[in-house]
């Protein structure tokens, strides 16, 4: 009955994948949130249960500030 099912060797990269992950996400999202003309601080949302939703329906619903179509469209 000592046999424990996971192994603690691995424990470690818990924190690091967590990190790694996180940016995985939030380095999109600053890019994509600097070029909308909000502030890029906004992507360190993304990585919280539900606000990340809403911020991305705001994010696709709002009038950006920084508008591309708006400013001086090649059509």
């Amino acid at each position: 009955m000592g046999y424990m099912m996971h192994d603690t060797s691995m424990w470690s990269f818990g924190p690091l994948m967590m990190v790694f992950f996180s940016a995985l996400i939030i380095l999109p999202f600053w890019f994509i949130f600097k070029k909308a003309g909000y502030s890029p601080w906004l992507g360190l949302l993304m990585v919280v249960p539900i606000v990340n939703l809403v911020l991305l329906y705001f994010l696709a619903f709002s009038e950006w500030p920084k508008d591309p179509r708006k400013e001086g469209s090649r059509d």
